[in-house]
């Protein structure tokens, strides 16, 4: 896929956009997506383009670090996944914010993107204080020669799907709820690094992840879960995260134990599937009771990825 991170870089036209931001990659967003996928399968001279900003508006208002539930190296394999051709990710500053609706439109979508068919959700804002809505990039580009398309809001359990009702239900450990407005499971994707290898010495060994510091964490507890390594090898598991109060520990770590697998994983990027959630974090009275209650961890693990 090709990723254009800045408006003076060569960009692909003309193009058929998905427009908005687009953290988590719902099945809302998808339907959002479905159209451009379309045009460049019936027509080669459109580019399936998603068009997003970096940072989230939301970062740049509040001047503070958003979690986001997929960061932009997450967001990229996502969407090359799909089979999106090209992500433009505009940068969200002072000047791009004062733009009005009119200009947003025409200077950059039409003039500079080149976009013959825009798609966008029923809800979406842009322009100066996001009094631009979805009917208004209607008016303004369909006289210009460009189709725009709205969709209605995607539902999942008689409520609408939305980024924000994903975070609640992650704060929640509500792993079946995420994974239905998602279309996939919740995963958390990083490096391994050297921990403090407590775990080896009660015999469960465990890969400690490291993931970008603005990846939106689940609730703290434990997790079944499945793991994809570099060589595509899916192997099940269980996720303990959270800062380990029976060893005393301070900051949030995130271990996973491989189950009935043996091996060398440090500098390893995995990729965490989280499948369900077993229990709140919680401090023990010895190493000893940690152990027992990992083996029944493992043990209910077990069934329910058999099942």
């Amino acid at each position: 896929m090709y990723i254009v991170t800045s408006l003076t870089d060569p960009i692909l036209t003309p193009n058929a956009i998905a427009l908005g931001n687009f953290d988590g990659i719902h099945l809302g967003h998808q339907c959002v997506f479905e159209p451009i996928l379309s045009a460049n399968l019936t027509s080669t001279s459109l580019h399936s383009t998603v068009v997003t900003f970096c940072p989230h508006p939301q970062e740049f208002f509040r001047g503070q670090k958003r979690q986001l539930l997929t960061p932009i190296p997450e967001k990229v394999k996502i969407l090359d996944r799909l089979g999106i051709e090209q992500l433009i990710l505009i940068p969200f500053n002072q000047e791009l914010a004062a733009l009005s609706p009119q200009q947003f439109v025409k200077d950059i979508l039409l003039d500079l993107f080149q976009a013959k068919q825009i798609s966008v959700g029923q809800d979406f804002r842009f322009g100066y204080q996001r009094s631009g809505t979805a009917e208004e990039l209607k008016m303004i580009a369909e006289p210009l020669g460009t189709e725009v398309m709205i969709h209605s809001l995607k539902t999942c359990l008689d409520s609408r799907i939305s980024s924000s009702r994903i975070r609640q239900a992650l704060a929640d450990g509500d792993t079946e709820q995420v994974k239905q407005m998602l279309g996939r499971s919740y995963s958390l994707v990083g490096t391994v690094v050297q921990g403090q290898q407590i775990g080896r010495t009660i015999g469960f060994p465990t890969a400690n992840l490291s993931v970008p510091e603005e990846k939106l964490l689940p609730r703290f507890g434990v997790y079944c879960v499945k793991v994809i390594l570099e060589d595509d090898q899916i192997l099940a598991g269980v996720m303990n995260i959270g800062c380990r109060p029976t060893v005393a520990g301070e900051k949030p770590t995130i271990e996973v134990h491989l189950l009935d697998w043996k091996g060398d994983l440090y500098g390893q990027t995995l990729t965490v599937s989280l499948e369900k959630f077993l229990r709140p974090e919680q401090k023990f009275s010895s190493l000893e009771a940690l152990k027992t209650q990992i083996e029944q961890d493992c043990n209910q693990a077990r069934e329910i990825l058999r099942a």
